[in-house]
């Protein structure tokens, strides 16, 4: 499986752990940046992984930022894209198997390296349920679809004041 894994200014060391954590494993990692401490929009890397996860570049996704928060509400900006902020293993298994997020976001500042592992670890490890939530999530994909196709959403007329 190819993960994609980004990460704003905040979650550099976190990323790097994750990173690092993951290699020898079977999954194949894509690192997106940042790179460095120095200052990051979130919302760039967030919507180059969720581009690529729409695209099919990879399957699945991990961000990363102070909260978690503004990596997740970047991320579903993008059409099809479903994003969770977890700081549990419990919500972690869950956004997959209950919600079939490609992207599962984390605070930085929020939770330690440690408990980030076993995090991406229940998330990575974890498969959509489809006979028990297939019908919400299918839910969520035809009301965004048909806000999408009457032109009710459409991200780039939204602004912040």
């Amino acid at each position: 499986m190819k993960v994609a894994i980004g990460c704003d200014n905040n979650g550099v060391l976190l990323k790097d752990t994750i990173k690092e954590y993951l290699q020898n494993s079977q999954y194949e990692i894509i690192d997106y940046g940042c790179h460095t401490c120095e200052a990051v929009d979130y919302p760039d890397v967030a919507f180059q992984v969720a581009k690529d996860i729409s695209e099919g570049v990879v399957e699945r996704g991990i961000l990363i930022c102070g909260t978690g928060l503004g990596v997740a509400i970047a991320a579903c900006k993008y059409p099809g894209i479903r994003a969770a902020t977890c700081h549990d293993v419990y919500s972690a298994e869950r956004a997959m198997k209950s919600n079939n997020a490609q992207i599962m976001t984390m605070g930085a500042q929020i939770i330690g390296p440690e408990l980030a592992k076993k995090l991406v670890e229940a998330y990575l490890g974890s498969s959509f349920e489809q006979a028990r939530s297939g019908r919400k999530v299918q839910k969520i994909i035809d009301k965004e679809k048909e806000l999408l196709a009457a032109g009710v959403y459409e991200p780039e007329q939204q602004t912040c004041s």
